[in-house]
């Protein structure tokens, strides 16, 4: 499988079939740069802001998730389950979903907006999970410190951080550099580009996480 970063918390992720899933789309309006042009099979969709649910940037005729359950769509598995955008139980900011997929044998997690801390009843749903995509820049989500306590609970053979600040960004948030700065260098990858490539045969062998870091086109 592939997996594109196409800016903030949106990526594009392509089984060998073929099938594509955006995760998150945003628009330019909210956060100051313009998503690339993408086609997708479907659209998963965290929570209902401006800068995660623009799915009418997406090409094609996808398929929308943006609730609870669980789907098939072109031999792609998808489950969302709920959970909150802030720590006070979406008083403050609302709900918010986490996503798993499934592509060529592997385990992908998007955590959208997450607020809360990990809790048991998260690391269960979630379950096993190759690759671990998460927010880390604060301000509208978990810190840095509080993501890394979710990468050392889940336990994920890659982790992606999203939802930081950037050059571009049309507000606050924490570098990504708060986040890398909790690992070893050893475990950091810095990708000159903005996708890989993954398959099951990456996470034989010992078990280290491995943070990947993308460069945005």
């Amino acid at each position: 499988m592939n997996i594109r970063w196409l800016g903030h918390s949106c990526f594009a992720l392509t089984e060998s079939t073929g099938t594509v899933i955006v995760t998150d789309p945003y628009s330019k309006d909210k956060v100051g740069f313009a998503m690339p042009a993408v086609t997708a099979n479907a659209v998963t969709v965290s929570h209902d802001h401006g800068d995660h649910n623009a799915v009418a940037n997406v090409g094609g005729s996808p398929k929308i998730i943006n609730s609870v359950g669980s789907c098939e769509v072109e031999g792609v598995f998808i489950s969302a389950f709920q959970s909150y955008h802030d720590a006070h139980k979406g008083k403050k900011r609302g709900k918010n979903l986490i996503f798993t997929y499934r592509l060529d044998g592997v385990d992908v997690c998007h955590l959208g907006d997450i607020g809360e801390e990990c809790s048991a009843r998260i690391i269960d749903a979630v379950g096993t999970v190759n690759v671990l995509m998460i927010p880390v820049g604060g301000v509208y989500t978990i810190d840095a410190e509080l993501a890394k306590d979710y990468v050392d609970k889940l336990m994920p053979d890659i982790v992606i951080p999203m939802h930081y600040a950037t050059d571009d960004l049309s507000f606050d948030l924490d570098p990504v550099d708060d986040f890398l700065e909790l690992f070893d260098e050893d475990c950091i990858t810095y990708v000159d580009g903005d996708s890989i490539d993954v398959d099951r045969t990456r996470f034989d062998g010992d078990f280290q996480t491995e943070v990947i870091v993308f460069k945005r086109n």
